[in-house]
């Protein structure tokens, strides 16, 4: 559900995550203490986050990393904010360092960057939250890998998608430019800050994590047709 003016109380984490519904078909975030309804992924929007998974375990089992990074079905992630909790698209652990999250076993929160090598937001119409909220949180907690993914062609939005994936180009076009066209972001953390890198159509991704990664933002959009 997503919380209207009129029943408005501004939770805790721990709040959410003890309201969280067990075994929920529906995703939720808590933002700055509200419950959000996160927008069920259309075929596309699964399409290309199914791509991207089959990519990145690929590309994992070539680096020798299978069984040390994997890919959960879902987590939710606790920034230093209390008051806010997100359920990335896609993330990336690394099983070396997960016995530091106290809630991962029973509760699938992680709250570390240090068990964390990547996480990929594919862009809805909530976009914003991908590219303010979400951006400066992970940035904060020091999360050294972050794509936003965006396409203009989805749905019919001219829009963006974090990596970050902007595929349906959703996105502001302070980011993506005028005519907005499907951009994916490669956020890398140097020296405490984000440095976003774009990349658009036939340019290969530059990931800091997946060095060996042979892929062009045009063969993810492909994903979704």
């Amino acid at each position: 559900m997503t919380q209207t003016q009129g029943e408005l109380k501004l939770l805790t984490f721990d709040e959410f995550i003890a309201w969280y519904p067990e075994n929920s078909e529906v995703r939720y975030e808590l933002h700055d203490g509200v419950i959000v309804e996160m927008p069920k992924p259309k075929g596309e929007h699964s399409n290309l986050a199914g791509f991207l998974i089959e990519e990145l375990l690929i590309a994992i089992r070539e680096m020798g990393k299978r069984g040390i990074w994997t890919i959960p079905k879902e987590s939710i992630i606790k920034p230093y904010r209390e008051r806010s909790g997100y359920e990335p698209d896609i993330i990336v652990l690394n099983q070396e360092t997960i016995n530091t999250e106290t809630r991962w076993k029973k509760e699938s929160v992680i709250h570390n960057a240090s068990s964390v090598k990547l996480i990929v937001e594919v862009v809805s119409t909530n976009w914003q939250d991908d590219y303010y909220d979400k951006l400066r949180d992970y940035e904060a907690m020091g999360i050294p890998e972050y794509w936003i993914v965006e396409d203009t062609a989805l749905d019919g939005f001219p829009g963006l998608k974090q990596v970050s994936v902007d595929y349906a180009a959703l996105g502001g076009r302070v980011f993506i430019g005028s005519p907005k066209v499907p951009t994916i972001f490669v956020c890398e953390l140097i020296d405490g800050e984000y440095q976003m890198t774009p990349f658009r159509e036939t340019n290969l991704i530059v990931s800091p994590t997946f060095p060996q990664l042979n892929l062009t933002v045009q063969q993810i959009l492909d994903s979704v047709i």
